[in-house]
């Protein structure tokens, strides 16, 4: 009797692990999915950071149900290094990676990434698109700088923005399309384009693997020049003017000269030009936001809205003519260095709050690991799962910002060299929630201060007022401690 006692229980024992085996399998012990969405080169230029010209109503919804950080700035305004730095969690100064043309993988071969963090915990993990670095738009459509161990599977889609490159208009004729000031409108509704073909790919797999938990990013191309979209994304913002930032602001001549990335302003260009060009930014981003709406509507008609992580970031900011005709990324000024990071986590208190901490993007591996208690490695960054719950909840972690820039010792004085030569110093910049701190070759080049509550547009520099030196003595000391 004891021996068929013993039997049916192993037997039920044996049953139940296997229950509860499929069940794991499958998703149904309701661990939470996470899709991350990121965009290329997209300033906080969204209705839900207060642009009054942008129609951006996707990403403004996803805002208004999670938390929007009002406050938050990548590691280094350039794709590659913020990329690499975002997807591992560790900063540039650790992964080393300083400019476009490095696989992190070179200098930190045994980094475990994000996306790897979710594999080792028997997630579906995949990607669409532009997560790692490669250039846009030479290699739309290639794998580009990727991380194969990041994945188990991938797409690299290629559209009509891709295929009729040959019709971009380029305001600045020597520069490379990756960077020129260029733009395309083309005929159709934009679900041709390599963006809707993200979306495309982001939908399916989370249909493929809706009944397990997943790790699916999805990597937009837009608004990254050249900045082309559909006619219906541009039809948007015709008879809207877009005015040009004043090439000669007050106070911009106690700007050190190393902090300027466009050494022409405005590459020259006239302001009607530069007007054409910005409403194919705004198009591109309305485009762009078409397509996160698609997505994200298929979460919700699939019922794994209330149990996925949704994220929305961009790699950096971008400059449209501010400070003086700065353009483009590669700046330690607001506008390049913050970032639009948008998180939402199903049943957090905050969720439908705005946080004005400064937050990073190299915080994310941490965060997403705790949101879903997935184990993670040691990160350069922190969780930001307490600012979920309590948007406003103290917080004494700045904001680090780096770039380098190449100079010549003849234009920089304060260099005491026995002969004059072109090299390459790093900029390094602290932003706490009043101030923006900033030393350029560890201020032997040039030092900023920007007081955020009266001077938001940083237009003018405090580093040498001497009401303000206690506070740069502080600041020094925090962009010492990184």
């Amino acid at each position: 009797m004891k021996s068929l006692i013993g039997r049916k229980s192993l037997r039920v024992l044996i049953l139940m692990t296997l229950v509860h085996l499929a069940r794991f399998a499958s998703g149904a012990e309701n661990r939470l999915n996470v899709l991350m969405l990121v965009s290329d080169d997209l300033a906080n230029r969204l209705g839900c950071y207060g642009d009054k010209l942008v129609q951006s109503p996707n990403i403004d919804a996803l805002a208004n149900k999670g938390v929007r950080f009002d406050k938050a700035y990548c590691q280094f305004p350039l794709c590659n290094p913020s990329r690499a730095s975002f997807l591992t969690g560790l900063r540039p100064d650790t992964t080393k990676v300083y400019e476009n043309s490095t696989q992190f993988r070179k200098n930190i071969p045994e980094a475990v990434s994000l996306p790897q963090t979710f594999q080792k915990a028997g997630y579906y993990v995949s990607r669409v698109g532009k997560l790692y670095h490669y250039g846009v738009p030479g290699g739309i459509g290639t794998a580009g700088l990727d991380d194969p161990p990041s994945w188990q599977e991938t797409i690299n889609p290629r559209g009509r923005d891709k295929d009729e490159e040959a019709d971009v208009i380029n305001f600045t004729a020597k520069t490379g399309l990756g960077s020129a000031i260029s733009w395309l409108k083309t005929g159709g509704d934009g679900m041709d384009h390599t963006d809707g073909k993200v979306a495309d790919g982001v939908i399916g797999m989370i249909e493929k693997a809706k009944e397990k938990p997943f790790f699916i990013a999805g990597g937009f191309y837009r608004p990254h020049v050249p900045c082309i979209a559909a006619e219906p994304f541009f039809k948007i913002y015709d008879g809207q003017a877009f005015p040009i930032p004043s090439a000669k602001p007050v106070g911009l001549e106690k700007v050190p000269p190393v902090a300027f990335f466009i050494k022409t302003p405005n590459y020259g260009l006239t302001d009607a030009d530069l007007s054409r060009f910005t409403k194919a930014y705004y198009a591109s981003i309305s485009q762009m936001d078409f397509h996160v709406g698609r997505v994200l509507r298929r979460l919700e008609e699939l019922n794994l809205a209330d149990r996925t992580v949704v994220v929305f970031a961009s790699d950096h900011g971008y400059l449209l003519g501010e400070h003086g005709g700065q353009w483009m990324k590669m700046s330690l000024f607001e506008q390049s260095a913050r970032v639009p990071l948008v998180i939402y986590a199903p049943g957090r208190k905050g969720n439908g709050k705005a946080s004005s901490r400064t937050v990073e993007l190299v915080d994310l591996h941490a965060t997403l690991a705790e949101l879903c208690n997935v184990p993670v490695p040691k990160t350069d960054g922190e969780s930001l799962v307490p600012l979920l719950d309590d948007p406003q909840k103290a917080w004494n972690h700045p904001a680090y910002t780096q770039v380098t820039r190449t100079v010549n010792d003849r234009n920089m004085p304060a260099v005491k060299k026995k002969e004059s030569s072109a090299r390459e110093i790093m900029g390094r910049s602290v932003r706490t929630e009043q101030f923006r701190y900033t030393e350029w070759d560890n201020g032997k080049a040039g030092v900023e201060l920007y007081d955020h509550q009266s001077d938001p547009g940083e237009n003018s520099n405090l580093a040498s007022d001497p009401a303000f030196i206690n506070q740069r003595e502080l600041l020094k000391r925090l962009l010492g401690g990184i």
